[in-house]
């Protein structure tokens, strides 16, 4: 494992990517922040390790993020690793769903990675070192029906993130966006639309390919991580024909 650190923070620990990823640092020696709205799934994180504490949160808060930040390092000490795992997915097509729940996506996927992206990465540059994980998807490169507002919310995390690393540069600090496909968690399960999409891409890939692949790309400095087989060359198809892709798209989904 690429972690070498004390401390860690993650968010959208209650389940999936986060859940896990918490429980593989503890396993590397961490202590770990745990952090989700879900309190009764956070106990379940928590349950068993003395070395993960449960933080609850809404991380579309900014103060509030900025103060859970400062108790975590207060408590734990300073984080050597953040993880932005906290995500929802209600799928849709975009006429269809409030605005208000558009909204919340963004707010949510996005925004929360920005609110605690800005309170924890200065004192890790101030220290000169950590590693700033951020869950982007294959969606916040390629469209796709159902998805605009997961899209939307996605694509920022991609535009936010490779601005950050480049802003940051040889500070020390490790960045990484990791953009998987469907992964076998949860969040499948807010896909209630039933796009046709999820199962043209085939069996959701394990979680524990997305976090070795970031572990991989921390070692190796690249800031992109694109687990499973395939994932790589669909990027590069939606930016090489993206007239193709859309008919693909168009005629699996019947529309």
């Amino acid at each position: 494992m690429a972690f070498s650190g004390r401390v860690a923070l993650v968010t959208g620990a209650a389940s999936g990517m986060g859940r896990l990823a918490c429980r593989r640092l503890t396993d590397a020696g961490a202590r770990v922040a745990a952090v989700d709205v879900n309190q009764e799934g956070l106990l379940e994180t928590a349950s068993g390790s003395d070395a993960i504490r449960a933080y609850p949160q809404d991380v579309t808060d900014s103060r509030a993020v900025a103060e859970l930040v400062a108790q975590v390092e207060s408590e734990l000490g300073p984080l050597d690793r953040v993880v932005n795992a906290a995500a929802i997915m209600p799928t849709g097509f975009l006429l269809d769903q409030d605005v208000h729940l558009v909204s919340r996506i963004m707010d949510i996927n996005y925004g929360g990675t920005v609110n605690l992206t800005l309170a924890a990465l200065p004192g890790m540059l101030e220290r000169g070192r950590g590693d700033l994980v951020n869950f982007a998807s294959i969606a916040g490169w390629s469209p796709s029906l159902h998805f605009g507002a997961y899209n939307a919310s996605k694509f920022a995390v991609v535009a936010f993130s490779e601005v950050l690393f480049h802003e940051n540069q040889n500070r020390g600090v490790r960045i990484v966006c990791v953009c998987p496909p469907p992964v076998n968690t949860p969040l499948l399960d807010q896909a209630k639309s039933k796009p046709k999409m999820l199962e043209q891409m085939g069996k959701p890939i394990d979680p524990d390919v997305v976090l070795d692949a970031v572990e991989d790309g921390l070692e190796a400095g690249r800031l992109f991580v694109f687990p499973g087989r395939g994932t790589a060359f669909g990027v590069l198809m939606r930016r090489w024909f993206p007239g193709l892709v859309w008919r693909m798209v168009h005629r699996t989904e019947g529309r």
